[in-house]
């Protein structure tokens, strides 16, 4: 996992961002594999959440091995995450 200032720029960097505040589990995951599948492959997609179940729920997801977490990290109750689309 990248440090906070690289996750910082990869998330300003990301080629879109998804905004998932409010919604309960599983609905930020289910919105990111929608965001997900409309990128092309190596594009990077930035989450923002408030459910602080996605911290485990977008680790799971990433180990399957479809989609890369390049970083994420939590400021106060929101949740910052960013993927990177596979093949």
């Amino acid at each position: 996992m990248e440090n906070l200032e690289d996750i910082r720029q990869m998330e300003q960097g990301a080629d879109q961002a998804l905004d998932a505040t409010g919604l309960a589990c599983p609905m930020p995951l289910l919105k990111a594999r929608q965001a997900l599948a409309a990128l092309e492959a190596g594009q990077h997609l930035h989450v923002i959440c408030t459910d602080p179940g996605s911290w485990r729920d977008f680790e799971s997801f990433a180990a399957q091995g479809a989609h890369e977490l390049a970083g994420r990290r939590q400021e106060a109750d929101v949740y910052h995450y960013v993927l990177i689309k596979g093949r």
